[in-house]
Parts: C-alpha cells; sequence; structure tokens
C-alpha cells in the first residue's frame, strides 16, 4: 500500500499546527523530493524512504541516518542537525513526528474509522475481545489489535498506521484496540483519532519503564484527552477511573457494579441484569464481570441496542488465556491465567476461591526478569494470602537469574505465611507437574502469569511455551498412569 508523496505537502499536511519544524536543504540546495515511505527501520528502509531518527532506551537512530541515506533515504527527521547530503526536517520530538507523518503518509486511516481505544492495567485484552465481538454481531464490520494479535500490544506507528489504511480498504467500520502506557508514552497512537477511549482499572506494572505510579497514571490518562479521543467510558469503581472522569475534558460515560443486579458467577459464565436485560456470559470469574459490563456499556455509547448487546454476549468466545478452564475428566479444576500484577493475580485468586468448595486452591507463577522488580514480594503475598499452596517457577527470565526472582517472591510468602510455600521449581513444565500431581478432583489449579503466550524466554533462548497445552499434556499422563489400558 505505497503511497508517493511530496516531502513539502506531507511535513505541511502532518506537522503543520501539531509541532514544530525547521527544514534544512540537502547538500546541492534541494529542499523537497518524492517520498514511498515512512519508516524509522533501516532494515524496513526502500529507497525514497523519509528516516526518522528516534531516540530510543538503546539504541540512537541518529547513529544510523548516515546508513540510512546510504540506503536510499530521501530524507530525514532529526531532533538535531547532522553531516547527511539529503534534506533534514528539525523537530523537538522525533517519536510524536514519526507517528503524525505515518498517519499523514497513509491518508489519516483513522478518521475513516469509528477506533476504539482500550487502556487499564487489567482486563484490556479480554474487554476489547468482547467489544470487537458485540460490533460484529451488530452487523458493524470490525477488527481487534491488542496482545492476542501481535508481538507488541500496540504496534509502532508505522505498522499501526499501515494496519488502518488496511482495514480501511477492507471495509472495516470499527477498530477495537489496546493501547498500552508504553504507546502512549512513546507516542505509538500520535496522529491516530479515537472515537472513544474506554478506562478498566489502573494497578501495579511497568514501573521499571515509568518510574512512578503517578508517571503510569499519566501515560494511560493522556488517552482521554481532545488531542486523541471523542468521548470516553471509564470505571468508576476505580480509584484512578474517578480521578480520569473529574479531569478529563471529552464527554464521559462511566460504568460501575452498582449498574447491574443479580450477578451470578460460576467457573463457565457469569450473568447479571443491566439495562432491562438479562445478561448472561460463557466467561467465568468475577473479574469477567467487570470487563462484559465495560465492553456492554461502550457498544452503548457507539449506538448498539441493549438487547443486541446480551444477545451478542450470550455468544461471546471464549478469550484465550483469560480464566481460560482447562476440563478434564476426574482430574482437578486448571484455569490459564495471563494474571501478571498483584491486582491481576488477587482477581483471579479471589474468582477461583468461588470454584474450590471444600477442595483447596494451588496457584503457579512466576515474574518476569529485566521487569518491575518491586512487584515480586507484592505478587508473593497476594499469594500467599488467598491460595492454600503457593508453587514459585520462572515466567519469561530473560537475563536474570530465575532462582534469585523466585526468591524476591518468596519474600513476600514468607511475610504473609511462609507454610503456604509449596515447592520453587525453576522449569516451568516440573513447576506445573508439581501443582497436579498434589491436586485432586475437588481442587482448583491456577496457572498464572503467560496465559496466552507460546513462548518462554531464557537467557537469549526463545524457547516453545504454552500454559494451556502443558496442562493438557500433563492432566492426560496423570489420568493415563491413574487408568492405564487394559489389553484384550
Amino acid at each position: 500500500m505505497t503511497r508517493t508523496t511530496d516531502l513539502d505537502t506531507l511535513l505541511t499536511d502532518a506537522l503543520g499546527g501539531r509541532l514544530p519544524w525547521r527544514l534544512i536543504a540537502a547538500a546541492s540546495g534541494e529542499t523537497s523530493c518524492e517520498l514511498t515511505q515512512v519508516t524509522d527501520s533501516t532494515r524496513a528502509l526502500a529507497p525514497g524512504a523519509l528516516f526518522v531518527c528516534v531516540v530510543g532506551q538503546r539504541h540512537d537512530g541518529h547513529d544510523f541516518a548516515a546508513g540510512a541515506v546510504e540506503a536510499g533515504a530521501a530524507a530525514v527527521v532529526v531532533q538535531r542537525a547532522l553531516e547527511v547530503a539529503v534534506p533534514q526536517i528539525v523537530v523537538a520530538d522525533s517519536r510524536r513526528a514519526l507517528g503524525l507523518l505515518c498517519a499523514a503518509q497513509a491518508g489519516w486511516p483513522s478518521d475513516r474509522l469509528e477506533v476504539v481505544g482500550v487502556t487499564g492495567t487489567n482486563g484490556k485484552t479480554s474487554t476489547a475481545h468482547l467489544l470487537g465481538h458485540i460490533l460484529g454481531h451488530a452487523g458493524r464490520q470490525t477488527s481487534v489489535r491488542g496482545t492476542l494479535t501481535g508481538t507488541l500490544t500496540t504496534p509502532e506507528a508505522p505498522e499501526l498506521q499501515q494496519w488502518f489504511a488496511q482495514r480501511v480498504a477492507a471495509g472495516d467500520r470499527h477498530v477495537v484496540m489496546e493501547v498500552s502506557s508504553h504507546a502512549l508514552e512513546l507516542q505509538r497512537v500520535a496522529g491516530t483519532r479515537f472515537s472513544l477511549g474506554v478506562f478498566t482499572n489502573l494497578g501495579h506494572d511497568h514501573l521499571d519503564f515509568h518510574g512512578t505510579p503517578e508517571r503510569y497514571f499519566a501515560a494511560k490518562a493522556s488517552l482521554f484527552t481532545p488531542e486523541y479521543c471523542t468521548a470516553a467510558v471509564i470505571n468508576r469503581d476505580d480509584v484512578h477511573g474517578r480521578l480520569l472522569a473529574d479531569v478529563t475534558a471529552v464527554p464521559v460515560t462511566t460504568f460501575g457494579l452498582d449498574d447491574i443486579s443479580d450477578v451470578r458467577v460460576d467457573r463457565l459464565e457469569h450473568q447479571y441484569r443491566w439495562r432491562g436485560q438479562l445478561v448472561t456470559v460463557p466467561l467465568g470469574g468475577e473479574f469477567h464481570v467487570m470487563n462484559s459490563l465495560a465492553s456492554a456499556t461502550a457498544a452503548a455509547v457507539l449506538g448498539v441496542d441493549e438487547a443486541v448487546v446480551a444477545e451478542a454476549l450470550a455468544v461471546a468466545p471464549t478469550v484465550r488465556g483469560r480464566f481460560e478452564v482447562i476440563d478434564h475428566e476426574d482430574g482437578p479444576t486448571v484455569v490459564v491465567d495471563f494474571a501478571h500484577t498483584p491486582e491481576g493475580l488477587e482477581q483471579v485468586l479471589r474468582a477461583a476461591r468461588r470454584l474450590t468448595g471444600a477442595g483447596r486452591l494451588i496457584v503457579v507463577f512466576g515474574c518476569g526478569g529485566d521487569r518491575d522488580a518491586p512487584k515480586r514480594p507484592r505478587m508473593g503475598a497476594v499469594a500467599a494470602g488467598l491460595a492454600d499452596t503457593v508453587i514459585l517457577t520462572s515466567d519469561n527470565p530473560r537475563s536474570e537469574d530465575p532462582l534469585a526472582i523466585m526468591e524476591a517472591i518468596r519474600r513476600g510468602v514468607d511475610e504473609v505465611d511462609p507454610a503456604r510455600l509449596g515447592v520453587m521449581e525453576p522449569d516451568r513444565r516440573r513447576a506445573i507437574a508439581a501443582a497436579l500431581e498434589t491436586a485432586t478432583s475437588g481442587d482448583v489449579v491456577i496457572v498464572a502469569g503467560k496465559g496466552h503466550e507460546n513462548t518462554q524466554t531464557i537467557g537469549d533462548l526463545v524457547v516453545p511455551f504454552d500454559d494451556a497445552t502443558v496442562v493438557a499434556e500433563l492432566l492426560d499422563a496423570h489420568l493415563a498412569q491413574r487408568s492405564p489400558e487394559v489389553a484384550l
């Protein structure tokens, strides 16, 4: 979907009135050229590209500008003037410029879609997929983008804007997308117009990147400004949601548990009355009540009839790795969930506790390496406070020692009740096996942290690993040992 654009025209269209810029002529004196693409990657660069020098955490794009010109870049966007032979556009924020330029080069595709951005610490994926399902059921051609559909929850600007353009060409009316705090902080969605922003909640996450809870919240809150959003749907049961609803400058519709009545939850579905409708959703877990309520409220704001919302939610598909129940004859109830924050783990364990009856609640989890170390003991404390047995293991240890990560989590367990600690097993498969071997048919086993992910990052290695697949394999093997086939 290549679109050739004159440099002067693109700069005026993308940056005019949005971001101050200064043009430095090429060595030949030329100040204009024809552009084939906008990119910040030398690997994706094609002849005639506008190369944007982005300053990253590990690399500075300015160091690659000369190589980009040699590879055919027709012009460069910089934050400081360089010794290159092509026109340079000097801006104060090249990340923001990248988003705006990519949107303009793609023809501002979000203006031709109703884009819904879902942000928050927990519930983004489920809410986005439920809303996408409702809109599709209502006859509105819709695509969903987020954690389950790509490497990044929210793609970098060149990929995002091209994807928007592809959705327009395919005839989509709506796009529902997860918007991460990283994407907002790094300006990946600059140039995107959201018809609606949805806020689920705010907890403890990504402080390795944002530094403080206040900066983390500020990143999330930046979506709910007139620059991005036309309207907002906000969870008023969350303290940060109430604060956001009070300060945002766009029209707000709030949602909360007092919007519904007659709530019933079991392991495979939940039900409630909402706006005169009996809503039954085939997703277990108490926290899914808020996710479906968020999606229902957003759909209503977008003009979907409440009866159609209820009808759609009644046939909603399972969301991969979100309280995903893995049934097995005569075995324990096993739930795979993406919960990887203290708040997320608490929600899942509280929901699971309702399923146990007289049985035990066993949780298997770890924490990712090179990420947000302060949350580790907090998650250990949550697990020890709510589960009967805690089994610690690896969850993408990356460059860190898995034993050191588990030791940090164990400190939180010990603060609450050291007797709750079962085993510390860095091999995730063996840890899951240990949980299943001790569980009986009346127990509930939660395997938390990775959810939909199908790989495990250990050092420099990325190896295949899918919690749901591993659980199913281990349950099959366990049952086969208990009930060997009789040869006839």
